[in-house]
């Protein structure tokens, strides 16, 4: 049985793959502690596009100041947890 986190990370996972159109990667090979920025190479826009996508599946509101924040698939998921808790 996975975790709300995994589960949550995977979705994320999802999202971006489908968002970029990334090829070579799965969720379950989509290692959750690579740098999106440095090491995919997501630029703004592209972080913006998946903030809005994050935010309609979740359902939680993500604030622009936050962004820079979100670079991993981990700390993506671990701040929607804490949205969802009430966190906010």
């Amino acid at each position: 049985m996975t975790s709300d986190l995994e589960q949550t990370t995977r979705r994320i996972a999802e999202i971006i793959i489908n968002e970029l159109k990334l090829e070579d990667v799965t969720p379950d090979t989509f290692n959750p502690d690579l740098d999106l920025v440095d090491e995919v190479g997501i630029d703004s826009m592209d972080l913006a596009t998946i903030a809005l996508v994050i935010r309609d599946e979740f359902g939680i509101r993500i604030d622009e100041d936050d962004y820079p924040k979100l670079t991993t698939l981990r700390i993506i998921g671990e701040y929607i947890a804490d949205k969802r808790s009430g966190g906010e």
